[in-house]
């Protein structure tokens, strides 16, 4: 105890000795934490939300996201999709700029041009990078022995796939895809983690891993708002106290500007049963609440090649399907998570995609359609089923205990596996466990994105079918809406293989969660959006 209190002290003496720093002059300084830590500022490496906000102030794309996931041009001005959905050609501008550094003539960051994409692309996909991001190119056309990059000219950039791919261009607003300059890279090589260099809104000024980062404005940045050069804040300051009832106590004092997301220390502190925000704090602070893509589910493993019989009961339908019904998914959200999210009864893709359908109710609390199930199994009232055996991690003890009450009260009888979460990602990648807690945040904002769970190619451990799902009609329904252009037709195969999907019900959807985003009156043009992706070029700070 006394060593995590003097942690603490010391983590608060850096944090507000740095404050004071930072404020001096008047200038503007957003400051958040980051509990999770940053373990790459290099775009290659932004494969979880605390490196991917890091990179997306410091480095551009092609395209970008606004706050309701419509793509829209960043470096690309415009861009034209010819040979029926298979070639990209973008057109960009002539006004982005690679942020200052030594290795440029005279230390002047100099103009991105196509042949930086083609660099920043191939890199991308170097096997010597080993980038966690080299899958958002799978579908490019390597039919020549390489990618199918080109840069004709400083201005164009094309791109060929193998076959359309409608949500591409979604895919290619994500970090991963950001520019980065040649000589910089090749320069640091695998240090570049530590020496970014883009044509973001910041720019990078140090880095203490552990302790702090620092990033100021960048004054050459080439979106404006109106006439308003962006971005509007003179400074970024991110701590990593890991701590987070400190980061909750520094937040309210006013020396954190901004928290997303709730913590079991403060959440009945800080909200109401009903989600709203506690009323003592409504003069200092406001919340933004709106849909998150991300689903938490329960996963059953189901590979098609095993044999179903009364020993492995989660391979059976019916059981899988009492499982689904036997539980009350609005309580859990209202006494568990302060009614923070929606409760999953719908289908397995959330709320704030275009194509979700909330007219279909997939799976409410019906205690006697479990018994009915049940019974139609060959275990009435659960007698003769075997013990199921729920894995978790530690987290999610709350979730799924009260999944386990009650639905042992319907006689099917649960045990719950408590694992470490990495172990228990690599168990479920590799098939080892029959029964177990997942979740998925979307990588881009297409239902596609969720539906490839199911797609029989995608068997992990090469994909993210973690149940081994497989269902005929549902592949050739996944494969006729990768053709198929017009989104409205694209939607209506999404809701018909969503609805298959939740009728075999190889997943049990707990809830579709929420974003929470908290920020101290004064802070203005936050914005916020189904992926959660943190975008500071228009933030005041009043």
């Amino acid at each position: 105890m006394q060593n995590k209190l003097f942690t603490i002290l010391a983590f608060a003496v850096v944090f507000l000795s740095c404050n004071r720093h930072e404020n001096e002059n008047g200038r503007t300084v957003f400051r958040y934490n980051e509990s999770a830590g940053i373990t790459s500022l290099d775009p290659a490496f932004a494969r979880n939300q605390a490196n991917i906000w890091a990179v997306n102030q410091l480095f551009n794309g092609l395209v970008q996201l606004n706050d309701k996931l419509h793509v829209e041009p960043c470096i690309a001005k415009s861009w034209e999709i010819l040979n029926d959905g298979k070639t990209y050609l973008f057109h960009l501008r002539n006004d982005v700029y690679f942020h200052d550094n030594m290795l440029f003539p005279e230390g002047k960051g100099r103009r991105v041009v196509a042949s930086d994409f083609l660099y920043s692309f191939n890199r991308l996909t170097d096997s010597k990078i080993a980038s966690p991001g080299a899958w958002v190119f799978n579908n490019v056309d390597t039919s020549g022995g390489k990618y199918s990059f080109r840069a004709p000219d400083d201005s164009t950039f094309i791109l060929d796939l193998r076959q359309p791919f409608p949500p591409f261009l979604g895919l290619l607003s994500m970090q991963y895809c950001s520019v980065v300059p040649k000589e910089v890279c090749e320069k640091f090589g695998k240090d570049f983690r530590r020496n970014p260099v883009g044509t973001g809104p910041f720019t990078f000024k140090l880095w203490k891993e552990g302790v702090k980062l620092v990033l100021v404005k960048n004054p050459q940045y080439f979106e404006f708002d109106g006439s308003k050069r962006l971005p509007l804040l003179d400074a970024v300051a991110v701590t990593f106290i890991v701590d987070k009832q400190s980061v909750f106590l520094e937040f309210v004092k006013g020396n954190i500007d901004f928290m997303s997301g709730i913590d079991a220390s403060y959440k009945d502190e800080l909200l109401t049963r009903s989600g709203k925000l506690n009323p003592k704090y409504a003069d200092r602070i406001f919340l933004t609440t709106q849909s998150y893509l991300n689903t938490e589910y329960l996963g059953f493993q189901i590979d098609p090649s095993a044999p179903i019989s009364k020993n492995s009961p989660t391979k059976i339908k019916a059981i899988r399907q009492a499982i689904n019904y036997g539980f009350d998914r609005k309580k859990m959200m209202q006494y568990l998570r302060n009614n923070i999210g929606m409760p999953g009864i719908y289908g397995f893709y959330p709320p704030g995609l275009p194509s979700f359908d909330s007219s279909v109710v997939c799976y409410d609390y019906n205690p006697e359609k479990s018994r009915f199930l049940l019974k139609e199994a060959g275990f009435p009232d659960g007698k003769g089923l075997p013990e199921i055996t729920l894995s978790t991690n530690a987290s999610y003890m709350d979730l799924t205990t009260y999944i386990q009450s009650q639905i042992n009260s319907l006689g099917i009888t649960v045990k719950i596996d408590v694992h470490p979460p990495a172990s228990m990602r690599e168990m479920i990648a590799q098939g080892k466990l029959p029964f177990f807690r997942g979740s998925w945040i979307a990588d881009y904002p297409d239902a596609e994105n969720y539906l490839s769970l199911f797609y029989s190619q995608n068997f992990s451990p090469k994909g993210p079918n973690y149940t081994h799902f497989s269902n005929a009609e549902f592949d050739q329904l996944y494969e006729n809406s990768l053709k198929e252009l017009n989104d409205s037709l694209r939607w209506k195969n999404y809701q018909k293989m969503d609805k298959l999907v939740m009728s075999e019900a190889p997943v049990v959807v707990l809830y579709y969660d929420q974003v929470l985003r908290f920020a101290r009156k004064g802070i203005e043009g936050l914005g916020s959006n189904p992926l959660n992706l943190l975008s500071l070029k228009r933030v005041r700070k009043i």
